[in-house]
């Protein structure tokens, strides 16, 4: 997918050292950001990532370049709705480089990524996002993004989580 700004979206082949080495420079970049975990990737994390991602059956990684340069990443997870019956997609990491936050490129990652749900026969999209990360739940709700509410007396869903 190209763009007149030089922006293309491809799918890692995490089998590929070069696209191993740009989808490690991405995470990297986005866990040291202020809205990822603020510090960079941990040695065991760099050690074992690219082999976690290629072992785990339903990874999807889509990666943003300018030219040759990787500015952006996704990475994304098939899941299953039962309600549905049918295969969801959850976009569990995404990351624009900040210099390049608000050129587009943000927007054509997610709609290579509902290209990709759409053509796995997925009834969804799903993400989390910080609560105070007003940029990206602005760029999520232009996209459709809203709070899941399947019963309206029930309130809206809630993403917690368990540390092991």
């Amino acid at each position: 997918m190209n763009s007149p700004d030089n922006f293309h979206i491809t799918q890692a082949d995490l089998a590929r050292p070069d696209h191993q080495q740009a989808t490690l420079q991405m995470m990297d970049a986005y866990a040291n950001d202020p809205m990822g975990d603020g510090r960079p990737l941990s040695a065991w994390a760099r050690e074992h990532l690219i082999s976690g991602l290629r072992e785990h059956p339903t990874t999807l990684v889509f990666r943003a370049f300018r030219d040759s340069e990787p500015v952006g990443i996704a990475t994304c997870f098939r899941g299953f709705s039962t309600f549905a019956a049918r295969p969801l997609l959850n976009i569990s990491d995404y990351y624009v480089l900040p210099q390049l936050r608000g050129t587009g490129i943000g927007r054509q990652l997610l709609q290579a990524i509902e290209q990709s749900a759409r053509s796995l026969g997925c009834c969804r999209l799903t993400l989390e996002v910080q609560e105070n990360n007003h940029r990206a739940r602005a760029i999520y709700t232009a996209a459709g993004f809203a709070q899941a509410i399947y019963v309206q007396e029930a309130g809206g869903s809630l993403y917690l989580t368990k540390h092991l």
